[in-house]
């Protein structure tokens, strides 16, 4: 075998998954997470960053003309990739909750009309819909969703901003909208003395969007995610949208062919209930995503064998990654060695890969897994062109060193590209541990940071919260250790600071 050949034609994936929509379903194993979300069970999708929302989210996409033949149509409220459909709300954004309330109604609304006329839905309902909209000027057409979004939010200002209009403005008593506000779409119940037969509520909108489905024999899917790169730029933004969405949510469920799915990172929602949320307690159909030993196993199984050079060199099909868990620990031993550290109380490789991946709230994520993955076959493939050595033993692909050389890279991306990217304002106390030890005290931080025991204390409590720290020793007495996957980027040296 040569083993520097197999190599160089293989491929791990990639660890974001808008970037490999194409391979995802040959990786996938449908575990009763999936079950469940396919066949309609689950409407929210928990789960820390990196830990699979959009690969689910991606495959669901991707399986509209399967899901079509079960009576499912399916609508993307953001882009899959690329810019976000709200990146101009940020510049001008929604005042407060009731105005994204009215936001995500209108703009699921015209989403939804926008799903029947692409599914040949014809009906009286349809028609109504999309009159009151077409007059408005809401109609999806050709629109991408930010121009379709920039034009809901424009009218949505109008309608609940009098001072968005022009001179001093009177109210109507009835509608409670501005009189020189001449929108037809409007957000409560028109009152019993309003006579204009064309005024409608977004409620009613949404009414007339659902029972159009309904005489469809069908059921319509409104998809959302990427929800933690929409409002990145203001935590006070994301949380009035979130909140917002949520609330609509609810008021959705009355319906009986809409629903709403949303794929939102676990951190996110803990943000947006912090200070109490009523409503969270009536979010019962969800799921989180979590992964043990054996489900991280098959990823590594699944994406190795994905490659034919491999199957071929090996004797195997790709079909290990459904083989029994002994089996597929077989093969995973056939290509990497037993240990990475040589001991009688030292980790097998796989375990020894899992601890270098797994960050301070000791959640393993597939996205740092498949990126060492990545690294160690670049690191690997590189001892083969230099002739370095040792050489992989026997029948396995990676030496031992080259597992070492290939967390430098995960270490800074993890490092750089997550904590540092999303937690600006922790960045400088993160970055003042460089070169020091690896478990800490509130004592010792207080002289590394220059500051008090009470105040390291905080920061402390801070980064635990984020996964940079993993909180240890007692209440009483509390330690702070850094975990490997942040420790080569920050090049800290192992041992307790004094």
């Amino acid at each position: 075998m040569d083993k520097h050949a197999v190599l160089s034609n293989s491929n791990f994936g990639q660890r974001i998954a808008e970037e490999e929509i194409d391979l995802l379903s040959s990786y996938f194993v449908e575990t009763d997470s999936w079950k469940r979300l396919y066949r309609g069970d689950v409407d929210v999708v928990y789960g820390a960053k990196g830990t699979g929302k959009s690969a689910l989210y991606s495959l669901l996409n991707s399986r509209q003309a399967e899901l079509a033949k079960n009576g499912i149509m399916l609508t993307a409220a953001e882009n899959p990739r690329g810019a976000t459909a709200f990146r101009n709300l940020t510049q001008d954004p929604p005042y407060d909750e009731r105005e994204f309330v009215s936001l995500w109604k209108l703009y699921f609304a015209a989403l939804l009309h926008g799903l029947l006329v692409e599914n040949g839905v014809s009906c009286e309902e349809t028609q109504t819909l999309g009159k009151a909209l077409e007059r408005e000027g809401l109609l999806k057409g050709k629109l991408s969703l930010a121009g379709l979004l920039r034009g809901v939010f424009d009218y949505v200002k109008g309608a609940l901003r009098p001072q968005a209009l022009e001179g001093n403005v009177e109210i109507d008593p009835i509608t409670q909208l501005p009189v020189g506000f001449g929108g037809k779409i409007i957000f409560s119940e028109p009152g019993r003395g309003t006579k204009d037969p064309d005024l409608n509520s977004v409620d009613n909108l949404l009414e007339l969007a659902n029972l159009a489905v309904e005489s469809a024999g069908k059921r319509a899917w409104i998809l959302l995610d990427r929800l933690d790169v929409a409002f990145s730029e203001s935590e006070a933004l994301e949380k009035a949208a979130l909140r917002a969405l949520f609330r609509v949510y609810l008021d959705l469920l009355g319906y009986s062919s809409i629903r709403i799915k949303i794929f939102l990172r676990s951190d996110i929602w803990e943000k947006i209930t912090e200070d109490g949320f009523r409503e969270a307690s009536h979010v019962t159909r969800h799921l989180t995503i979590s992964w043990d030993r054996n489900s991280l196993l098959n990823l590594v199984v699944r994406r190795t064998a994905h490659n034919p050079s491999v199957c071929e060199a090996y004797k195997v099909d790709s079909g290990v990654g459904r083989a029994t868990v002994i089996e597929q620990e077989s093969f995973f031993g056939r290509i990497f060695p037993a240990q990475v550290d040589v001991g009688p109380n030292k980790p097998t490789t796989l375990d020894w890969m899992l601890s270098r991946t797994r960050d301070g709230k000791k959640i393993n994520a597939p996205r740092e897994l498949i990126h060492f993955l990545s690294s160690l076959r670049d690191a690997q493939v590189k001892r083969f062109e230099l002739r370095e050595h040792p050489e992989p033993e026997g029948e396995q692909l990676f030496a031992r060193v080259a597992l070492k050389e290939a967390l430098p890279e995960v270490s800074k991306v993890r490092l750089e590209q997550t904590l540092f990217a999303e937690h600006p304002s922790l960045k400088m106390w993160m970055e003042s541990l460089s070169g020091e030890k690896t478990a800490q005290t509130p004592a010792s931080l207080a002289t590394i940071w220059q500051v008090t025991v009470d105040e390291a204390l905080l920061k402390a409590t801070a980064l635990c919260s984020i996964g940079f720290f993993e909180p240890r020793g007692t209440k009483a007495a509390p330690e702070y250790w850094v975990p490997f996957i942040y420790r080569d980027a920050l090049k800290l040296v192992q041992g307790a600071a004094e």
